[in-house]
């Protein structure tokens, strides 16, 4: 797709035909373009929120998780709660905390 005819899609967007939008959210989903994806959101496009939490989450995107949870966003709330329950450093450090009292016991026996 040429740059004029994306640009005619975004005016057809911004002028409220919901098919230019949804063919924007799907174009930019496919690219990977979270500008695009976040600019179409703050303009109320639900698909565009679900579609950039989706590749947000795919990227380990964090910060852009907490912006649309901290906006009220449920779904990039959950998906991050879920991403931080479960990532690799939160449990090295629980179990590096763990191994550390046993071996100060021993240091102390």
């Amino acid at each position: 797709m040429s740059d004029d005819d994306l640009q005619a899609l975004r005016d057809r967007a911004a002028a409220g035909d919901n098919d230019a939008t949804g063919r924007l959210v799907e174009l930019a989903g496919e690219r990977g373009d979270m500008n695009e994806l976040r600019r179409l959101s703050e303009a109320g496009s639900a698909d565009a929120a679900d579609q950039l939490v989706e590749l947000a989450s795919e990227v380990g995107d964090l910060d852009e998780l907490r912006r649309l949870a901290a906006r009220g966003n449920r779904d990039a709330a959950a998906v991050l709660s879920e991403l931080l329950d479960s990532s690799p450093s939160a449990a090295d450090s629980s179990s590096d905390d763990s191994s550390d009292d046993s071996s100060d016991e021993d240091d102390f026996s």
